[in-house]
């Protein structure tokens, strides 16, 4: 699979999660539920994955996690909140620049419509 169709897997599997529980649950629920989707898919799936922070030429562990990076290609970060910040926008950007990743979706779960609710960034 090449990156788009990746992220365009992806963003299938959320919406069939999404489809499924609604807005309204945790964040942590839709987590579990989009790694079991991808999963199932055939996908390689890590979560929780560290991203250090390198400062004045040394690495550090400043607490940072992607929420999932699926296929070590696609940063993917959940969100379920009211809505979307541009704050939020710069958080996976970080990650991508932290992590030299090309790929990045922005996916808040608490969204009326998903669709509404996805955002795809490349660097």
């Amino acid at each position: 699979m090449d990156r788009n169709e990746i992220s365009g897997a992806i963003v299938d599997a959320a919406m069939k999660v999404h489809s499924a529980l609604g807005p309204g649950l945790l964040e942590s629920a839709y987590a579990a539920c989009l790694r079991h989707e991808l999963i199932k898919r055939g996908l390689k799936v890590t979560s929780e994955v560290p991203v250090p922070v390198f400062y004045d030429g040394i690495k550090l562990d400043a607490g940072y996690k992607l929420d999932l990076l699926v296929e070590d290609t696609v940063v993917v970060e959940l969100k379920a909140i009211e809505a979307l910040e541009p704050i939020h926008q710069a958080q996976i950007i970080s990650y991508l620049k932290l992590t030299g990743k090309p790929i990045g979706l922005l996916i808040n779960f608490h969204s009326l419509h998903l669709k509404d609710g996805i955002k795809r960034f490349v660097v």
